[in-house]
Parts: structure tokens; sequence; C-alpha cells
């Protein structure tokens, strides 16, 4: 057995689907974002049954009502995880038992595109199932026990989303309700409505993109909405851009983002800041300073 290097032109044709996270204000149009792609290349994930914004829209759905069907689907599309074993979700054994209960796992060969709508319902669900888990209670009293619920929320919902980003070949958009918040010194931040705070932590790590979807004004004074796209923004949005290919602003249109980071990028060398910041001018008082008496 040869040593499994993928050579450069392998990994240059592979089709890499791109998996993003998309946050906005309930309201802002997250689930419209869906006219965008292809109806019949896209698999619409509906776990909010809030689909009034799509009436019409003719792209096929699936409906998952509980957090271990959110995890047969997602082994079903993204296939098994050989790492694992066989009693534990994303298995070969959790594949094969999602095979003999939805069928052929080729009829999902057609969606170029899966939009999860939304990972804060999906967070909800996960949370619901944890605290009837062993786990949510304590071994000494048997009473329920809210940190080991909340840890074991954390570790699903990051195995759930880590599945499907490792699903190679689809396009996976995860959307979510953005919350404005104060911190401690009563500076404004924006966080992920999601339950716990271990999944809105490292989702950014796992993902290609994340995307804030906003409005903004023109010169004009005409609203449009968008998605803030580079981490180093200056209303502070989450946002960050793996392929280096999106503008600080783009268009919230995902049809033609997708073309966007298909695009021929340029190397890193190119459009990264290598170089450090020139030193700021010393203060006068650093300069000259003063030397008070208070005998």
């Amino acid at each position: 057995m040869s040593l499994p290097i993928i050579l450069a032109d392998q990994r240059l044709a592979e089709r890499r689907g791109i998996k993003a996270a998309i946050f906005g204000a309930s309201g802002i149009g997250k689930t419209s974002l869906l006219w965008t792609l292809n109806p019949g290349a896209t698999l619409f994930f509906d776990l909010e049954a809030g689909d009034l914004a799509i009436e019409g829209w003719s792209g096929d759905t699936i409906r998952p009502r509980t957090w271990e069907e959110c995890r047969d689907f997602a082994v079903f599309i993204g296939g098994p995880n050989p790492a694992i074993p066989d009693a534990r979700p994303y298995s070969q054994r959790h594949y094969n038992d999602a095979v003999a209960k939805y069928g052929d796992p080729g009829a999902i060969d057609k969606y170029a595109s899966i939009f999860v709508d939304s990972i804060t319902v999906a967070g909800r669900l996960c949370f619901q199932w944890a605290k009837e888990q062993p786990e949510a209670f304590s071994e000494k009293t048997g009473k329920p026990d809210i940190r080991g619920a909340y840890g074991l929320h954390g570790r699903e919902m990051i195995g759930w989303i880590t599945h499907l980003q490792h699903t190679r070949a689809k396009d996976v958009f995860f959307v979510g309700i953005l919350d404005e918040k104060l911190d401690d010194f009563n500076r404004k931040i924006f966080v992920p409505q999601i339950d716990g705070a271990k999944t809105g932590l490292e989702l950014p790590g796992i993902v290609d993109e994340v995307l804030t979807m906003t409005e903004m004004a023109d010169s004009a004074n005409v609203l449009h909405r968008v998605f803030v796209c580079q981490t180093m923004n200056p209303w502070g949005y989450p946002a960050k851009d793996r392929s280096g290919r999106l503008d600080l602003v783009e268009e919230a249109h995902l049809g033609r983002l997708i073309a966007r980071i298909a695009e021929p990028g340029r190397s890193p060398l190119e459009r990264l800041t290598f170089s450090r910041p020139a030193p700021a001018a010393p203060d006068a008082d650093t300069t000259n300073p003063t030397t008070t008496n208070n005998s």
C-alpha cells in the first residue's frame, strides 16, 4: 500500500463545496435567500416551518421534527465517518440504518446546495433532546443537571455541523438569528442566537464563510440588503471569508456569491497584508514628562 498522497492536480480538480453560516436579525430576509439559488439543485432543510416567505418556490424540502432526524439526514447526506465507532452517530452503522430508512442515497446526488433554516431551531431541538439524556441528570441525586445538558448539547451541535462541513461536493448554508447585546462594559456586540455558548464560539472556525446579512443605505439613502463578509469590519459584525475573494460588502445573493468564490483567486502573497503599521507618534507628555512635587 502506497502513501495516500493527493496530488496537487487532483486536489485542484475536486469539487469543493462552500460551507457558510449566515446570520441576521429576524425579518431581514434570510429564508428568502432560497430564491437566489437554483431550485432544481437545492434541498431546503426546513426546521422552522416558516416557509411563507418562499411560497411558490419550486425546490424540494425535508422537514425534520426531532434531533434524531437531524442526525439521520446529516449522515444520509454526508455519508459515514470512518473514524467513528459503530455505536456512535455518523458511523458506518448509523449510515446503514439511515439508508435502510430513507432508501437510495443516490437520490440526493442532484442537489448541489443544502439550505439549513435555521441553525437556531436546530440548537433548540438538540437541547430538548439533550435534557432527556442520562448525562443531563446527576449521578448522585438523579436530579436534572443543566450543566451536563449544555455540555452534551455543545458536543452534539459541533459534531452535526462538522459532519455537514465534510460533505465536500455540496454547498451547505446554515442560516440563523443574530442578536444584538451589551457586554459587561456596556459595549454593543453581535452574537448568534444558539442555545449554549460552545456552538456560537466554535462555529466560525468550522465553516468557510461567516456572513452577516444586514441593511445598508446607498448614496441616495435607499436601503439594500447586503452581506458583510470580512472579519475586520467597522460595524463589529461576525464575518469571515476563507476564500479571500469577497469584498467587505457583497450583495445578498447566494447564486452570485457562489460564482464569485469560484472565480480564480489571487495568492495570499498578493491579497494579504504582511507589513506592520507605522508606530504612532508619541504623546507630548511622554517625551517631555513633568514632575509634580506633592510635598
